[in-house]
């Protein structure tokens, strides 16, 4: 009885011992993954909330197709020029604000000419997820390409005045097609070029401010 008595702190301690024992490495390599799955649950549930809106605001536009980064998802458009698919990537900070890729492509069955549109940008109210007019700026910029049908063209975005986190939208309006003999406006950017597209920073740097209605 005195033996088993003895034994019992031994226990005791070695029980304890294995309970503060580390953590093996399948129990480390196990809360990893699973501290990876909850940052991917959360990306997908932050998506799932921008791409309803981004859909709330495009099913309430009489004019124009709302982008939202944060949406990650194509917006189509029928524009004067011809119906086009949008898409936004490559969102990313510089000096003077932020920049990004657009990307057109022909949605018909047609060649589109050459088009000019407006961009404006700005910031999500943090309330409602609505768009704040107030500080919103704008550019106009020129697509001098025609685009084949299912034919991409990748338009550089210079967005002043915003870090990548605080741009809620982009929105693109007024498309239209550019007849042969119209001249470039002096205040739009020609994209078509490897020139025009290193140019579109400094375009960026003189938008104008605007209101979305």
């Amino acid at each position: 009885m005195r033996k088993g008595l003895f034994l019992l702190p031994l226990l005791s301690a070695a029980l304890l011992n294995g309970c503060a024992a580390p953590p093996s490495a399948s129990t480390r390599a196990l809360h990893g993954e699973v501290g990876q799955l909850n940052q991917q649950v959360s990306q997908l549930t932050r998506q799932a909330s921008a791409l309803e809106q981004q859909n709330q605001l495009n099913s309430h536009s009489t004019q124009g197709a709302w982008l939202l980064p944060a949406a990650n998802t194509r917006v189509e458009l029928q524009s004067l020029a011809g119906p086009l698919m949008l898409s936004l990537t490559r969102i990313e900070a510089e000096a003077s604000g932020t920049r990004a890729l657009l990307t057109l492509r022909a949605a018909g069955d047609r060649p589109l000419q050459s088009l000019r549109m407006q961009v404006e940008w700005g910031e999500l109210d943090a309330a409602t997820s609505k768009p704040l007019s107030a500080g919103a700026l704008s550019q106009t910029i020129e697509v001098r390409n025609a685009l084949l049908p299912k034919s991409e063209q990748p338009v550089p975005l210079r967005l002043s005045g915003l870090p990548p986190e605080q741009v809620g939208y982009v929105r693109i309006h007024d498309v239209e097609p550019l007849t042969p003999g119209q001249n470039a406006s002096s205040a739009a950017q020609d994209v078509s070029s490897p020139a025009g597209q290193n140019a579109a920073s400094a375009a960026g740097q003189h938008a104008s401010p605007t209101v979305a209605p």
